[in-house]
């Protein structure tokens, strides 16, 4: 018989699922409990593959807000697995170092805990006798500047190894260093089988040895967009192992955009905009798909969009009900004005104002200067450690100025016209 695990990361239980726009209560109630239910889901895989094990390679919780109903959950899902006779084998991330009742709670017999030593644990063996061993070290501390390669073991003589580390891995640029570690190291080691975690996208970083990310098996912000997934591994009698995906999130978080170039009239855009939500929806590995809709390109409507954005995101929302377990989260607009002839009649001397704003207004001294007194004054009233997001330097600055005074021009122009054809009526 082979030996099978399931690995998994990451799943931050509890962790609010960020959300410009959860106005809609079933939305809310969806995305409150994706995490918990998905680490179900992941107790039901286990358990319907009859797996020797479930690895969790760090930060079941999302710090030290976790609460005591968290704990008594996990402690629950810990049980359904102990009653199948399934090991589990969990380190400690740098959330979890930060939580208090992750040092103070108690699981069943089944679950053993890493410590920072290192310790190898025997977790069962193949048909032929031999035995597979998992090592793991957890953090003691949120912040593990220094790898902790250094502290695994050599392996077991004559055994299948895994490892278990929480690591940012080497120069990934989206991540502080947390027990950074090239994979080159890890190769050299000589396990068999690691199981990483940290980074909340799926990766495998080696075929020989097996060096897996399972990345973040729910999303909890739309810039953690894409399928989520744990990973199941066989262990084959003659030591070769097999992963495959299996997607469990409740719901998949995406940026959608929609283009609509050639569209000129509102029916044809509800159209569009429902064709690519059906087609994003259809690759969606979850059962819901929440979005961020993107409408782009030049049509004349954009006039009509900008200015009747309470009719627009009510007629998006009713068009994602349509195509069944579709949200969405929020709408932006990143629309070129095109203006045809009969338009520009219709709204006098709009055209021509948006001209001189453009040629005249905005590359004036006085205007530039007001924005950056505006601007000046925002930055003021942040804490420093995120002041550079509104401009790291004097070009990062300019940019976003202008990307204010375009989108400036693109709000106003349309309420403008909104009142121009209430006065014509």
């Amino acid at each position: 018989m082979p030996f099978r695990f399931v690995h998994t990361a990451d799943l931050h239980l509890d962790s609010p699922i960020a959300s410009l726009a959860l106005r809609n209560p079933e939305l809310a109630d969806l995305v409150r409990g994706a995490t918990r239910r998905t680490l179900e889901r992941i107790v039901d895989l286990a358990i319907a593959e009859r797996v020797d094990a479930l690895l969790v390679a760090g930060d079941l919780y999302d710090g030290s807000q976790t609460s005591m109903a968290t704990a008594l959950f996990l402690v629950a899902q810990m049980r359904r697995l102990e009653t199948a006779g399934i090991g589990v084998y969990i380190i400690r991330g740098n959330h979890d170092a930060q939580s208090q009742i992750t040092r103070e709670l108690t699981f069943p017999a089944n679950v053993h805990v890493f410590d920072g030593r290192g310790k190898p644990v025997r977790a069962g063996a193949l048909a032929n006798g031999r035995d597979v061993f998992v090592h793991g070290i957890s953090f003691g501390q949120p912040h593990a500047p220094a790898s902790l390669l250094p502290g695994f073991r050599a392996p077991v003589a004559d055994a299948i190894n895994i490892g278990m580390l929480h690591t940012s891995l080497a120069g990934s640029g989206r991540h502080d260093n947390y027990a950074p570690a090239s994979v080159a190291e890890l190769v050299a080691h000589g396990f068999d089988y690691w199981a990483l975690g940290h980074i909340h996208q799926r990766a495998v970083h080696s075929e020989r040895p097996l060096i897996v990310m399972p990345g973040i098996p729910q999303g909890r912000d739309i810039n953690e967009g894409g399928n989520k997934s744990v990973t199941l591994v066989t262990v084959g009698d003659h030591g070769a192992l097999l992963a495959e995906e299996h997607f469990l999130a409740i719901a998949a978080l995406e940026r959608v955009t929609v283009d609509l170039a050639g569209v000129e009239d509102w029916p044809s855009m509800l159209t569009r905009v429902r064709v690519g939500l059906e087609q994003v929806k259809e690759g969606a590995r979850a059962d819901h798909l929440v979005c961020r809709l993107t409408l782009s390109g030049p049509t004349p409507l954009a006039f009509r969009l900008r200015r009747d954005d309470d009719l627009l995101a009510a007629e998006l929302q009713a068009i994602a009900e349509g195509v069944g377990g579709c949200w969405i989260e929020s709408v932006e607009l990143s629309l070129d004005r095109v203006v045809p002839p009969q338009a520009r009649q219709e709204i006098g001397a709009l055209p021509e104002l948006s001209a001189i704003i453009e040629r005249e207004v905005l590359p004036s001294h006085a205007f530039q200067a007001e924005l950056r007194d505006v601007l000046s004054g925002l930055v003021s009233q942040l804490p420093r450690e995120v002041r550079d997001l509104l401009g790291a330097d004097e070009e990062g600055e300019a940019a976003l100025l202008a990307l204010a005074a375009e989108r400036g021009i693109a709000e106003v122009l349309p309420r403008l016209a909104a009142v121009h054809d209430g006065e014509a009526s």
